[in-house]
Parts: C-alpha cells; sequence; structure tokens
C-alpha cells in the first residue's frame, strides 16, 4: 500500500484553509453596528464557533506542516542509506 504523506498534508492544509474563509466569512458577516463590542447588548457568544474553528484550522495547519517535515526527513534519510 502506496501511502503519500505529501497529498495527506495537502488534504489537511486544504480543509484548514477552508475552515479559515468560513469562519472568517461568518465573523465578518456578523451585524457589531446595533450591538457595539463593549455595550451590553453585544452576545459574544455568537462569536464563539467560528473563533474555536479558526483555532482548529490552526491546529490543522500545524499538522499539514508537520506531515511535510516528516516525509521531508525520511526521503533525506532513504537519500543518505542509498549514498
Amino acid at each position: 500500500m502506496n501511502v503519500s504523506l505529501t497529498g495527506s498534508a495537502l488534504n489537511v492544509l486544504t480543509s484548514s484553509h477552508s475552515k479559515v474563509a468560513n469562519a472568517a466569512s461568518e465573523i465578518a458577516s456578523m451585524s457589531i453596528q446595533t450591538d457595539e463590542v463593549g455595550s451590553s447588548n453585544f452576545n459574544n457568544t455568537d462569536l464563539i464557533k467560528p473563533v474555536m474553528s479558526l483555532h482548529e484550522a490552526e491546529l490543522q495547519n500545524s499538522a499539514g506542516v508537520k506531515l511535510l517535515q516528516a516525509e521531508k526527513k525520511m526521503l533525506g534519510a532513504l537519500l543518505n542509506v542509498k549514498a
């Protein structure tokens, strides 16, 4: 079975990018003019889900980068063995 770390890493990075775009769009579309931040009417629970999505995307992105680094290290070790 042939497993491509690059393909897996790209899937993870693409997923994290999509998650960031969706969360940013959700945050940008929130109506804050009527409920200014700092006022007693502002409902900060609306921000929790997209902010958590941003944090999840950050972790996914970090995992994707670590996959790429692991593949690079593995290929370097293979080249050292062949040399």
